[in-house]
């Protein structure tokens, strides 16, 4: 797929971390002819300025960020330009991230995980108008979407838990190290690191053995 008229989509990068940005310019540099990164920003707040400025086809941006998140900046972007088209990247394969984002008027939620070629076709899909979701990732909050219109829970779902921090959990239970749940459920440590962090907040407890124990005597696993 090509760009209408041939012209290669004008792009603005945003993440809170520079080597990032740099990792995902060196990943759209050989398709120059296609996309063509035209602005960075280091931080959400920096990128509105940016995004005014360049006016790019399409902001690429990180979900998770330090101050304001790239949802927020999402929708900031979205009230001052309903047409602006953002397509959110990011390492949390978790569909309340998705619907969040969807919510907030993003036009993608991409994993950081795809290859160059794969996410230069989604972007210039996003820019043509089409909502782009990690496929894997779509499979799944269809069928949360489902269960959630049929009133069918999964375990931990009212104390807040989104499904995959119920899968971790269980494994929590289980008695799986946080190396051994990446293993199992094919992602990185720092993402179980992360659900495990929200599984905490959420449980009102502050580490494993709380959490465990809690599982346990609320009867979310048994």
């Amino acid at each position: 797929m090509t760009n209408p008229g041939s012209m290669p989509l004008r792009v603005v990068l945003v993440d809170d971390h520079e080597m990032v940005v740099a990792g995902l310019k060196a990943m759209l540099a050989p398709f120059r002819g296609r996309v063509r990164v035209v602005g960075e920003a280091i931080g959400a707040d920096h990128a509105m300025s940016i995004v005014a400025g360049l006016d790019p086809d399409l902001v690429l941006c990180d979900v998770r960020m330090q101050g304001a998140s790239g949802l927020d900046l999402c929708r900031v972007l979205r009230e001052r330009d309903p047409d602006r088209k953002v397509v959110l990247l990011s390492v949390y394969d978790d569909e309340q991230y998705l619907f969040q984002a969807l919510r907030a008027g993003a036009s993608g939620y991409l994993l950081k995980k795809i290859s160059g070629e794969e996410l230069v076709r989604q972007l210039e899909l996003a820019a043509a108008g089409v909502t782009v979701i990690d496929t894997a990732l779509a499979g799944r909050a269809v069928d949360t979407a489902a269960r959630l219109q049929s009133k069918e829970f999964w375990p931990g779902a009212r104390h807040g838990l989104t499904h995959r921090e119920s899968e971790v959990l269980s494994l929590m239970v289980s008695g799986l190290s946080n190396r051994g749940i990446a293993t199992r459920l094919v992602v990185s440590d720092e993402t179980v690191k992360s659900h495990v962090r929200s599984i905490y907040r959420k449980l009102g407890v502050n580490d494993r053995t709380g959490a465990v124990a809690t599982a346990l005597r609320e009867g979310i696993f048994h």
